[in-house]
């Protein structure tokens, strides 16, 4: 899951950041990237759980009224990419715009300059925007590991009642252990995912200290 969701919000991510700072630099653009990830987990899980259901879900009828039917997306193959591509949905207009605010802060003039010399917009992205947005990269990186540790009402309020085993990502283990009364179990891993989210804590807020003394 972590590697669908960091990799997906990451190049979607930059796709439309390096598109705002291309075409559109207005605040109404900027507000609605924002807006999916304004809305609450749950309101998400719940939306898409109506859009996908086998039987009253809008995409499931659309996908019939192009004679393509028998579509279920509540199975092993689909279940993964789904809670992924959800997840995607609402959190690339945030990535977006942390890597359209470390392209503001690339300096003009390495772009005019790398004009002159006749680069083309392919050139400069691989050549200048990229190797200076490494440190917002490994900002985005660290915090998309750490919300995909921190799943858990996507894949509980879409797949309660379809236990999937494609779908048992951490939080959602821990929880089953709990409801399995396996408290001493369930406690050992929650502890260890503790450790493991301190660690990344400590890692972006470096990150995030390192990024603003760089920008001053």
């Amino acid at each position: 899951y972590a590697a669908y969701n960091i990799i997906g919000q990451t190049f979607l991510g930059l796709l439309l950041a390096a598109l705002m700072q291309r075409f559109a630099r207005s605040t109404w653009v900027r507000s609605m990237l924002l807006l999916p990830w304004l809305v609450p987990n749950v309101a998400i899980a719940l939306i898409w759980g109506w859009l996908l259901d086998a039987n009253l879900g809008f995409v499931t009828h659309l996908l019939k009224g192009i004679g393509i039917e028998g579509v279920t997306f509540f199975n092993e193959h689909a279940a993964m990419p789904i809670v992924a591509g959800i997840n995607i949905w609402a959190y690339t207009g945030y990535t977006a715009l942390l890597l359209y605010a470390g392209m503001l802060q690339i300096p003009g003039e390495l772009y005019e300059s790398a004009a002159l010399d006749g680069a083309g917009e392919a050139r400069m992205f691989f050549s200048i925007t990229l190797p200076l947005l490494r440190p917002v990269l490994v900002l985005v990186f660290v915090m998309g590991l750490i919300g995909s540790f921190q799943l858990f009402d996507t894949v509980q309020i879409g797949y309660a009642g379809h236990p999937i085993p494609a779908v048992r990502v951490i939080y959602y283990y821990i929880y089953q252990q709990f409801t399995f009364l396996k408290m001493g179990y369930a406690s050992a891993v929650a502890m260890l995912l503790v450790c493991v989210l301190g660690v990344l804590t400590a890692i972006q807020l470096r990150l995030m200290r390192a990024g603003t003394s760089d920008l001053a």
